[in-house]
């Protein structure tokens, strides 16, 4: 049960026991998320169905420039998307949202690589992957009969250094890092030496480099001057973002000036509606335009390297609290508190992601419009979404400021708007929906995703039931950036790296690598095998799932003993660790062929 604010003081937590939140705890959470107006529900967004009641009378506007009259029952054939309806018994305008209730879906099974793009450097990038990278992995894995590429949150950062290295704290879910830029692919692009500014070492993954050399580089090329007609397809692109990509823009102008947290800004800078950033933008449009041209270069890049086959992006739970989108929704996003979650069985001491909440009311009274950008950007140009920490669409673990991950309370969020929200864009972009269902998971989360048709996660190490059994609405991999690699779990290496950054109890790390190893023996793998055979045994054992997506790990496939990612950890280097070898030879490594053989039985 929750209370009027949302707060949920009692819960049953991953060990399957009843735990009460301390009065306190709730106090300073209901307090961060305060009191909503009285009329909020007289004037929040519906979101709904064809064929449901809505409970309003009046005159729909309907984005598509039409109107219909609307008494209470949606109509069958009632258009989908954003409208307006305005009430017959008078009163301002309300936000109608129409889903179909379901997720564009894949017809039949398929297999894709699950990878780290930054990690996946080559020859011909500057320092690590880039999305002339992923590009050339789409056509490998297009040729080798795959139907997807998963990759990590591709979100800018600020540009400001040291840059952010995790992927799942980014400054905005709603624009890309120019990091991933393919310089190669960008017109005019001037040559290395044309520039001071260093080209990175290949295969250390430094960021900082990488972006001092391709910022430098872009800034040259920009001010040479663009092509008429690129010039010309950018101003379109441009005007069709409107006020939301000139409010990112403007933030990394004043953000690299100022410091990557808007907090620590000149006081007249924190409203992004205020005279002075609007004078900033003016005095600097050069600037601003410069940031804009980046985003439409990736947004270019994007769709030349997905090329018909299915990129799922990545959407994170959140961003970070001093960045973009925290400037541009203030008043939306709750202050004093973060998220994470409370312990379980990848963390013993629970995490705290340092994401500030969307507070639930406000979102509802800004007609949801954070979450469709966050939604609709994520997914856009690529065919498919990953949601992290899909739990987070019904409930969140709040922490406030100062307090340890395990002191915090679950927050319910309006679970059935926001997935409708999701069906949505999904049925739009045609894209696939994959929800990640890991760690603390209520009752009923599973079955409400399934109903919309998204895929919920398989992942082989925690599945006490044979692969066979699993879900056919279901993305089944082996592991994920957060757990060990094959390799790491058999040699051993992976509990040594967990134990030398303190990242739990070192009993707990042994025991579950002894529970990894118990899978692994009940594949049948022998003691005396190798990690390749390990590797093999596992994917041969996930191959007998009928989960509609079926993802391998390029980490895997080389028998790489390390993992991206330690939760809970900061003094490992997470999130800077490449790939062993260049993927012009990982791609003609017999590694990743044969575990595509492994899974798709093809001999």
């Amino acid at each position: 049960m929750t209370d009027e604010w949302g707060v949920q003081q009692d819960y049953i937590g991953a060990d399957d026991l009843p735990h009460r939140v301390d009065d306190a705890v709730v106090a300073a959470v209901r307090e961060a998320i305060g009191r909503p107006p009285a009329d909020l529900e007289d004037t929040a967004p519906v979101v709904t169905r064809p064929g449901r009641s809505t409970g309003l009378r009046g005159t729909v506007a309907c984005e598509d420039g039409s109107t219909r009259e609307l008494d209470d029952v949606l109509d069958d054939d009632f258009p989908l998307g954003y409208h307006d309806v305005t009430p017959a018994a008078g009163g301002p305008a309300r936000r109608l949202i129409v889903s179909p209730g379901r997720c564009h879906l894949p017809d039949t099974q398929q297999w894709g690589w699950a990878v780290q793009l930054y990690a996946v450097w080559s020859r011909r990038s500057t320092g690590l992957g880039d999305l002339g990278d992923l590009r050339t992995l789409r056509e490998w894995t297009g040729q080798h009969g795959g139907g997807f590429v998963l990759v990590n949150p591709l979100h800018a950062v600020a540009p400001v250094e040291p840059l952010e290295p995790s992927p799942y704290l980014p400054a905005t879910r709603r624009y890309r890092n120019p990091v991933y830029v393919a310089l190669d692919a960008v017109p005019g692009m001037v040559p290395p030496e044309a520039v001071t500014e260093p080209e990175p070492t290949p295969g250390v993954l430094d960021r900082d480099p990488v972006w001092r050399h391709k910022r430098a580089r872009l800034r040259a090329t920009y001010d040479a001057g663009l092509a008429p007609a690129d010039a010309e397809r950018f101003a379109a692109w441009r005007a069709d973002l409107g006020t939301s990509l000139e409010d990112f823009a403007t933030w990394m102008v004043l953000a690299a000036d100022h410091g990557a947290d808007w907090h620590d800004w000149p006081a007249d800078l924190r409203d992004p509606r205020g005279a002075a950033v609007a004078a900033v933008a003016a005095d600097r449009a050069d600037d601003v335009t410069f940031e804009a041209w980046q985003q439409w270069l990736l947004a270019e890049h994007l769709e030349a390297a997905s090329g018909g086959l299915t990129v799922v992006q990545d959407l994170p739970i959140g961003v970070s609290g001093g960045g973009a989108d925290s400037w541009a929704w203030q008043g939306i996003m709750a202050d004093g508190v973060t998220v994470g979650c409370p312990p379980d069985a990848m963390n013993a001491r629970g995490q705290d992601w340092g994401s500030p909440p969307l507070t639930p009311w406000r979102l509802r009274a800004a007609d949801y419009e954070p979450f469709v950008e966050a939604v609709r950007a994520t997914i856009a140009g690529a065919g498919g979404l990953r949601i992290d920490h899909v739990m987070g669409l019904f409930r969140l673990w709040w922490i406030p400021q100062g307090a340890a991950p395990t002191e915090g309370a679950y927050v319910r969020y309006p679970a059935d708007d926001l997935l409708d929200i999701v069906c949505l864009e999904s049925h739009r972009a045609g894209a696939v929906v994959v929800g990640e269902d890991l760690g603390t998971v209520e009752d009923g989360v599973r079955e409400a995703l399934a109903e919309r048709g998204m895929l919920g996660y398989r992942v082989w190490w925690f599945e006490a039931d044979d692969p066979a059994d699993w879900d056919r609405l279901a993305l089944g991999s082996v592991t994920t950036h957060d757990l060990p690699t094959v390799a790491g779990a058999w040699t051993g290496s992976d509990a040594d790296d967990q134990k030398a950054v303190g990242a739990m109890d070192d009993a707990d790390i042994d025991a579950g690598r002894a529970g990894l190893l118990d899978r692994l023996d009940a594949a049948g793998v022998a003691e005396e095998a190798t990690a390749q055979d390990a590797t093999r045994a596992a994917y041969a054992s996930l191959a007998e799932a009928p989960s509609l997506l079926l993802a391998l790990t390029l980490e895997d496939a080389v028998c790489h003993e390390r993992r991206p990612n330690v939760p809970g950890t900061v003094e490992r280097d997470n999130w800077r660790v490449p790939l062993p070898l260049p993927l012009e030879d990982l791609l003609g490594d017999p590694g990743p062929a044969a575990l595509v053989r492994t899974v798709t039985d093809d001999a």
